[in-house]
């Protein structure tokens, strides 16, 4: 299962503001597609950053300014709101607990990654297995520093709202939930079992993920999407990426119709990987290229 659409999700409920102390200086990788009247661009996120990663500048910031819209994968609601949301689809109503659901040798493992992060031992005895994932994925990245706060959606929100430009969401923060909550309920406890057997190296991916992107490096992006889609199930790879690309393909072909300039930010994943986006929009005759700094 693909750490970082789960850390997408976590994001909806955990993102607030932010403070702007650029450190790091990174040149993230951003296209645009134009034909006479309207210009798209399109940019490629990374959910949770450190403080001090300087990437709204130069390209970025200039294809922001120059955009009258901005568009996100969702809008994220209220705090309490995204939690709310986030624990009633996540919730298990009746039968097993969670680790009833899960595999005999599994449970000391989800014992020990609960102490880890300091937990208590009955935490998760009555959510779903994603939003256990999604919970244990997140908290090593907290305790290395690592925010939703310091996102590329946190920071793009509150400088539109700054701006007085509109937030347009491709689709809900429950439509989001609602992916994972419908999962085949294996296919959910391989997401969790898979969390459990890498949450030590969760910092270190998500490292190697925020290098490649704040270097450019679209052919390093690509190939850690490939690796993890590759020990994902078909009906996530479905679900989560390619039914959503089409989705987004086909809007935004449509918004190449209407005037004016809009700001698209997704996960980088939805950019690089395979079925990305790029390529969607392509075959639905929208010529899209790379800004180059």
């Amino acid at each position: 299962m693909p750490l970082r659409y789960l850390l997408a999700i976590a994001a909806l409920a955990l993102a607030g503001p932010a403070l702007d102390r650029p450190v790091v200086d990174a040149d993230p990788p951003l296209w645009v597609a134009r034909d006479g009247d309207t210009t798209v661009y399109l940019f490629g996120s990374v959910h949770w950053l450190k403080q001090g990663t300087g990437w709204f500048d130069e390209a970025v910031k200039t294809a922001f300014d120059a955009s009258d819209t901005l568009v996100l994968e969702s809008v994220a609601p209220p705090r309490a709101e995204a939690e709310a949301e986030m624990n009633e689809l996540g919730t298990i109503a009746d039968g097993p607990s969670l680790p009833e659901r899960l595999p005999s040798d599994a449970r000391p493992r989800l014992a020990a990654a609960l102490r880890s992060v300091g937990y208590a031992p009955d935490a998760f005895d009555h959510v779903e297995p994603w939003l256990a994932a999604t919970s244990l994925s997140v908290l090593p990245l907290q305790k290395a520093g690592y925010s939703a706060s310091y996102g590329v959606e946190a920071v793009l929100t509150a400088a539109a709202r700054d701006a007085g430009k509109p937030i347009v969401a491709l689709e809900s923060t429950r439509t989001q939930l609602g992916y994972f909550d419908t999962m085949p309920q294996a296919d959910q406890v391989a997401m969790l079992l898979r969390v459990l057997g890498s949450i030590d190296a969760v910092v270190d991916s998500n490292d190697r993920t925020v290098a490649a992107w704040a270097r450019g490096d679209v052919a390093g992006l690509r190939a850690i999407v490939a690796d993890d889609l590759r020990q994902s199930s078909q009906s996530f790879a479905d679900a989560i990426v390619d039914r959503r690309n089409a989705r987004w393909a086909d809007w935004l072909a449509g918004r190449m119709a209407t005037p004016g300039t809009v700001f698209v930010a997704v996960g980088s994943a939805h950019l690089v990987g395979p079925g990305d986006l790029l390529t969607r929009l392509r075959e639905r005759g929208v010529e899209v290229r790379r800004i180059d700094y």
